[in-house]
This record gives C-alpha cells, sequence and structure tokens, in this order.
C-alpha cells in the first residue's frame, strides 16, 4: 500500500513514522512534509489546501490512501475532492469538518445527539457577549467559532480580558460569532475516536498541555506537550465515551445526510458530574498524537484505511505497548506571541545515535534546512519546532528520559514547559 500524508508538522511526522512501521505499507508519501519526514518518505511540495493540486499529486504517484493531517484542509474539501476522483481517503468531508469549523455547530449537534456537555450561548453582539459572560460568571470561556488552530480559546477570571477576545472574534467578518461556556471543572482528557461512517474505533487517551508556562499558567498556545496513556482515567471511560458520545455524533451525522469518517476528536473533562465535552476536532491532535501513536502496536495504515473503506467491523482490536509516553515540545523564542525563526538546531544526530535512541524519537514541526551557508543546517521555521518523544515502563522514567533528551538539542532561545506529566507520575490527579 502507498500512503500520501497530508500536512507539514510534527502530527504528520507522528504518522509518517508509524506508517514506515506498518508492513502493509511500502510507501509513503509527506506533503509537503518538513526535514523530519524526508528521512523517512517522499517529500512532494503541494498546498495543501488546494482540493485539485492534491487530488493531483495523488494521482500522480498513484496512491493507494490519502491521510489528511490538518484541520484546513478538510474544511476546505480536500477529502471531498479525493472521493469524487476515485482516491481512498481518510478524512471527513467538508460538511462533516463543520465539528471543527464551527462551534456552534459542534454543539447543536451535540445537542440533537444528546451528548453531555456544557451550556453554551452564541454570540453575534457585544451586547449578547456580556449578557453571556455574566450570565455563566467565572472563569469565563471565550472560544473563537471557527478555525484558530487550538489558540481560539480565552479562559479568564478577568471580565474585560473576556470582552477583548470575544469582541475580537466578532470582528473577523459580519457573519462573525463568538461562544461563550459554562467552565467545566476537573481534569480533562482527549480521545481519538476513529470512524468510518457508522462505527467506532478509539485509541488510547492521553492529556495535553495547552497553557504556555509550567502549572498552567499564560496563555493558550497549540500543545506545549501530552502523554499515554492515563492511568487515573476511571475504568471504562473509553467505552462510556463511545457509547455517550462518539457512537452518538457518528448517528447524528449520518441522519444528516452527512456521514462521519475520519477521526473525530473529543476533548473531555472529567467533571464531578461525570465526563462532559469540551470541544470535538476532526483530526488527529497535536502534540497528542505524537504520545499515542508511539504506544500503538497494530498497523495503523490497516486501520486508517479500513476506516476509509467503512469496513471497522471486521478490524482486529487494538494492540497496544504497555509503556507509557512523553511528548515535551520545544518552542521557539518569542512563542506564542512573535517567534523567532532562522535559529539553528543541532544535537539531532547525536541524540539519534546516542544510549537513548532506543525510547527517545524526535519529530519535526517548525524546521527547515538552510541550504545557503557552507554546509546544510536544520533552522527553526516556526513557533512550536521540535516534539521529543519518549517511552518508559512508567511514567516517572519516561518523563526522565523526555527531559534528558531535550537537555542534549541546542536549540538557542528556545522554552519547553518542564512539568508535563509531572503530577500525573506523582499519582497527584483525581477525578
Amino acid at each position: 500500500m502507498k500512503v500520501l500524508v497530508i500536512g507539514s508538522g510534527a502530527r504528520e511526522h507522528a504518522l509518517v513514522r508509524a506508517l514506515t512501521h506498518d508492513p502493509t505499507v511500502d510507501a509513503v508519501i509527506a506533503a509537503p512534509g518538513n526535514p523530519g519526514t524526508d528521512a523517512l518518505a517522499l517529500n512532494e511540495p503541494v498546498d495543501a489546501g488546494d482540493p485539485e493540486a492534491v487530488v493531483e499529486l495523488a494521482r500522480r504517484h498513484a496512491v493507494d490512501l490519502v491521510v489528511i493531517g490538518p484541520e484546513v484542509p478538510l474544511v476546505a474539501g480536500v477529502a471531498d475532492a479525493l472521493r469524487e476522483s476515485g482516491i481512498r481517503c481518510f478524512g471527513p468531508s467538508a460538511e462533516a469538518a463543520r465539528l471543527e469549523g464551527s462551534k456552534a455547530y459542534a454543539k447543536e449537534v451535540m445537542a440533537a445527539a444528546g451528548v453531555p456537555t456544557g451550556l453554551a450561548r452564541v454570540c453575534t453582539s457585544r451586547d449578547e457577549l456580556v449578557e453571556a459572560l455574566d450570565a455563566f460568571g467565572v472563569p469565563h470561556v471565550v472560544k473563537d467559532d471557527g478555525l484558530a488552530a487550538g489558540k481560539g480559546v480565552v479562559v479568564t477570571d478577568d471580565r474585560e480580558v473576556a470582552i477583548e477576545h470575544g469582541m475580537a472574534c466578532l470582528a473577523k467578518g459580519d457573519d462573525a460569532t463568538v461562544v461563550i461556556e459554562e467552565f467545566l471543572d476537573g481534569p480533562e482528557a482527549s480521545l481519538f475516536c476513529i470512524c468510518d461512517g457508522q462505527r467506532v474505533v478509539a485509541l488510547d487517551l492521553a492529556q495535553d498541555f495547552k497553557r504556555i508556562f509550567d502549572g498552567d499558567e499564560g496563555p493558550n498556545t497549540g500543545g506545549m506537550g501530552a502523554y499515554s496513556p492515563l492511568a487515573w482515567a476511571p475504568e471504562g471511560l473509553v467505552d462510556d465515551v463511545v457509547t455517550r458520545v462518539a457512537q452518538p455524533v457518528v448517528e447524528e451525522m449520518a441522519r444528516r445526510g452527512t456521514p462521519f469518517a475520519g477521526v473525530l476528536y473529543v476533548g473531555l473533562a472529567l467533571t464531578s458530574r461525570g465526563p462532559r465535552v469540551i470541544e470535538f476536532n476532526v483530526r488527529f491532535g497535536d502534540p497528542e498524537t505524537q504520545a499515542v501513536l508511539a504506544r500503538l502496536d497494530s498497523p495503523l495504515g490497516v486501520l486508517l484505511a479500513a476506516a476509509a473503506d467503512g469496513e471497522l467491523d471486521d478490524h482486529d482490536p487494538l494492540r497496544w505497548r504497555p509503556e507509557s509516553a512523553v511528548t515535551v515540545v520545544l518552542a521557539a523564542e518569542g512563542y506564542p506571541a512573535s517567534p523567532v525563526t532562522g535559529i539553528e538546531i543541532d544535537g539531532l544526530q547525536e541524540l539519534a545515535a546516542s544510549d537513548l535512541a532506543e525510547h527517545v524519537h524526535v519529530l519535526h514541526a517548525g524546521t527547515r534546512v538552510d541550504v545557503e551557508g557552507e554546509a546544510p543546517q536544520l533552522v527553526s521555521s516556526g513557533g512550536r519546532v521540535l516534539s521529543v518523544v519518549a517511552t518508559g515502563d512508567d511514567l516517572t522514567r519516561a518523563r526522565e528520559r523526555v527531559y534528558e533528551a531535550v537537555g542534549r538539542i541546542d536549540f538557542p532561545g528556545s522554552h519547553h514547559r518542564t512539568d508535563i506529566a509531572l503530577r500525573a507520575s506523582r499519582g497527584e490527579i483525581r477525578v
């Protein structure tokens, strides 16, 4: 099987890496990919948001399966164009991708499917915004209704900050809306549900860290780290989420004539009233994917092809490695506000040849190769630059390895959180 992976981040690098370990996959193409995927697959330039360009690329390479990583191509209808061209694709249609593209639409579907979630109001004016904020009280939860690369949510006790963010969302266009929600207490968890339009197969749970600084301080980011599995999660939580959330949503989408085939990412708050859905995404989450796929023992290509073919009923139960996995994101100086790019990165080759290599790997996101000097040099090209992933017999050992690996990477000015999975490793998380 020849697989084309669309995207250029660490999530796509993780997908490419997992696919190359699948014995049924003969070749992987990454488009546009990054310097990390270039070492494992054939990188091809493409505008990931251009359906015609992606279809042309898939045809040129006669691929057997296209896996779409980021949300933007999905909302742009790339999956629709591929299917209309007779090309097997893993990823939802543009209409089904509205589950991520519009928070208001997602809430509408949740209500119709009877999914447990927080109360919410969709606002179109300042008066409605202020009224909703006052009605729900603090902490204020303000969400951009559209795509925001994981950074469209503000949670704050400061009413003026909440109003400012809400008004910035409303200023995006005449039809812009903003969603105000009640705050959900309790620890959060992420669950990737593989869907084929009728059935659901869930991966294992993960937890990510959105805030920029230790102790969950500072602004939201696209994600600064993650770990899996969640030893503290209630027994049977995955089955419960599939039964009460994912399966009803898949059935509701089918009833609407927009069957959902792809990843339904369920963001959960494990509240004092039970699990509640915070949000849906329609693709693998970043950085949770990096940790979850490090533990998956079943062939990823077989799973995604079965979902694309509507044949999850026939798929064998998933197998998982017993280790824990921890991902730490190295971010550029100035991220998330104004990341500094063009900074040289060294130490990756030495790390790959070190005593840690058996248990540690590095996934690229915001990197490029500078060929203008005397020798090619890896440099930063974005905000979240690298994901360092380590496995261990338990979270404590995985954390030791990942932070030792981070310390061996020479990336001047970079910063990272030092507390990824720390509370979980100490047994301090309670539901």
